[in-house]
């Protein structure tokens, strides 16, 4: 992607709308309850975006975020409750300055979050021994951090199946890394984030990867962000007609840290001019003073954090994950466990089913034992994903 027309285009949404979304959403509608205070009366000083990897307060990019007054919207701005917040979605949230507390964890408290998915529609093909399937004419890598609710796994997909997926869009395979994925009922739109390219303003069609996309019946208007090389966000009106999907809603699709002092993004390199200067996830970053980390290239996942000027990420830190770190991806689950099943050993954790005394591998039980284990109890339990997502795998289980 361009970096100047990725940073002309930030600037025009400053002078625009002072980027006061936390996205744009598919109808260019706001997200509601005030994008400054997120509907508290409390300005924002931090910014973070990426996959939720834990509760008790939400956790996004290592900080822990108390959601007690947050307002909370899907990326169609309608209001949402805290929760529907799950494991894997990806979010944007705002809050106020990140401090350390005395246990050495990042805080802070969200004033806004707002969580928005990547694809839903029908399952195209399954490939369960490659780990893969094909939503919407896009392909969709399962990794072991993807997070699976109301599915058994992957196995459990069937081609027409209707599901959501939350994912980070790797450009350099033109595929997506699932982080999450739902069983859905039913759904009068799909939806499908990506990058443009073939754009024909005259025709008023694109693509999004092999998908043609027409908006020539679309009447609303267009964003800013509709170039070729851009991320853009579409409601797609079923069915296919031709070959052709129709627009039923159209909108930017890059996440809108704005001016603040304290913004982290959590993302993979979606465009790439040098080790200081490229992109993550639509956004623009300014790497010149960090030392570039080893592995840092198109599609790599990264952790930045900095400061936001002029629609210019400009990074303080920069971290390269590693496979190992996505395979050992820790999840944290903090709350009143709800059910027990202590014949099989597990338990009901923030709506996640948490497995405990392994087999091979203990839990390691603090301020408690199994048999404490009891409906009611207010509990800490962290761990990495079961082979099919679907369960934590406790590590360690903590009593409050």
């Amino acid at each position: 992607m361009n970096l100047l027309r990725l940073m002309e285009h930030s600037l025009a949404l400053a002078r625009r709308h002072g980027l006061r979304a936390l996205f744009m959403t598919l109808a260019m509608a706001g997200c509601g309850g005030g994008a400054d205070s997120g509907g508290t009366g409390v300005t924002p000083q931090s910014y973070a975006s990426g996959p939720i990897t834990g509760f008790g307060s939400v956790i996004v990019n290592g900080v822990r975020f108390d959601d007690t007054r947050a307002t909370v919207t899907d990326d169609e701005g309608a209001p949402r409750s805290r929760d529907d917040l799950r494991l894997g979605m990806t979010t944007e949230v705002r809050g106020s300055a990140i401090t350390v507390d005395a246990t050495g964890a990042n805080v802070s408290s969200a004033s806004s979050i707002a969580f928005g998915s990547d694809l839903l529609g029908p399952v195209d093909s399954v490939d369960a021994a490659g780990n893969r399937l094909v939503l919407l004419g896009q392909g969709v890598d399962i990794g072991t951090a993807t997070v699976f609710d109301d599915v058994g796994g992957l196995a459990a997909i069937a081609p027409a199946d209707l599901i959501e997926v939350y994912a980070l869009y790797d450009a350099a395979t033109g595929r997506y890394a699932a982080t999450r994925v739902e069983r859905k009922g039913a759904a009068t739109t799909y939806r499908l984030r990506g990058i443009v390219s073939q754009l024909d303003t005259v025709a008023r069609a694109f693509n999004i990867g092999s998908e043609r996309i027409s908006y020539a019946a679309f009447a609303g208007s267009l964003p800013a962000a509709l170039a070729n090389g851009n991320f853009v966000r579409i409601r797609l009106q079923p069915p296919k007609t031709g070959g052709v999907w129709q627009v039923a809603g159209l909108g930017d699709g890059v996440p809108q840290p704005r001016e603040l002092d304290d913004v982290r993004l959590e993302g993979l390199v979606s465009a790439f001019t040098s080790v200081t200067r490229f992109s993550v996830n639509g956004v623009a970053v300014d790497a010149g003073g960090v030392t570039a980390p080893a592995g840092l290239a198109l599609g790599a996942r990264v952790e930045v954090k900095g400061v936001v000027r002029n629609g210019l990420l400009v990074a303080s830190e920069l971290n390269v994950k590693s496979p190992d770190d996505e395979a050992n991806q820790e999840f944290e689950l903090r709350g009143a466990i709800t059910s027990v099943n202590s014949a099989i050993r597990t338990f009901l954790l923030r709506g996640v089913t948490v497995e405990y005394l392994l087999v091979g591998s203990a839990t390691d039980f603090r301020d408690g034992s199994a048999a404490d284990l009891i409906v009611g109890r207010n509990v800490e339990a962290r761990g990495t994903l079961s082979p099919d997502g679907t369960r934590l795998l406790a590590a360690r289980i903590t009593f409050k």
